[in-house]
């Protein structure tokens, strides 16, 4: 076929490339039995094209999801830290709440016992006086105050209130405070020789330490 022929064939041709190129073979586009082969060319390179755009954007996407999860993961744990802190000062504060409540209903009483205390040592001093004469009208006069010292003790007594008296054991600074020193033959040093003034506990607490004389030796 000679040129004139296949530039009269292709010039009625759609594909670009016919149009083109007049020195291709002529375009069979017009023939019903083939499909035109620039446009099959054509068309395979967009689908590779499209093909390998298609598999650059899967693999951003996959990196993308990655990084969100990833994301997600670290601040879920962060969340999860968050929760277990704020569970484990609740768990604290709860327990400093009860302590504080079991203490307060423990050592509800203190301050009254205190003023008890007083008339306590009044009593003890008054009963000091007593030099055991029955005839005498001011052993007379103390034996009542002995009977009310005696229910009152007793009253404490019932309330968790205990005496400090550790004569002969060794000076503990937790439950006393030492006025004076003294020397005693056979004794520790450090050892409580005397009580001066009595010391008192509400249940495990000290509420007035013992006033002691220990030995120096």
């Amino acid at each position: 076929m000679n040129q004139e022929n296949v530039e009269e064939i292709n010039k009625d041709c759609p594909c670009p490339d016919a149009k083109a190129n007049n020195d291709t073979p002529p375009c069979e586009c017009n023939n019903n039995q083939s499909q035109c082969n620039c446009k099959a060319d054509n068309s395979q390179q967009e689908e590779t094209t499209t093909t390998e755009n298609d598999s650059c954007t899967c693999d951003e996407k996959i990196k993308e999801k990655d990084e969100t999860i990833k994301k997600l993961e670290e601040e879920n744990k962060a969340l999860t830290d968050k929760v277990k802190l704020a569970q484990a000062e609740l768990i604290n504060y709860r327990r400093r709440k009860d302590e504080e409540t079991t203490n307060l209903l423990k050592y509800a009483n203190q301050e009254l016992i205190m003023e008890l205390i007083a008339l306590v040592d009044n009593f003890e001093r008054a009963i000091k006086l007593d030099d055991n004469d029955l005839t005498d009208e001011v052993s007379k006069f103390l034996s009542g105050f002995k009977m009310m010292y005696g229910s009152l003790v007793d009253t404490l007594k019932k309330f968790g209130v205990e005496e400090i008296n550790r004569v002969g054991e060794i000076f503990d600074p937790t439950q006393e405070q030492a006025l004076l020193t003294d020397h005693v033959d056979g004794m520790e040093d450090d050892a409580v020789i005397e009580v001066l003034l009595k010391g008192y506990k509400l249940k495990d607490r000290v509420i007035r330490p013992a006033s002691v004389k220990i030995n120096q030796n």
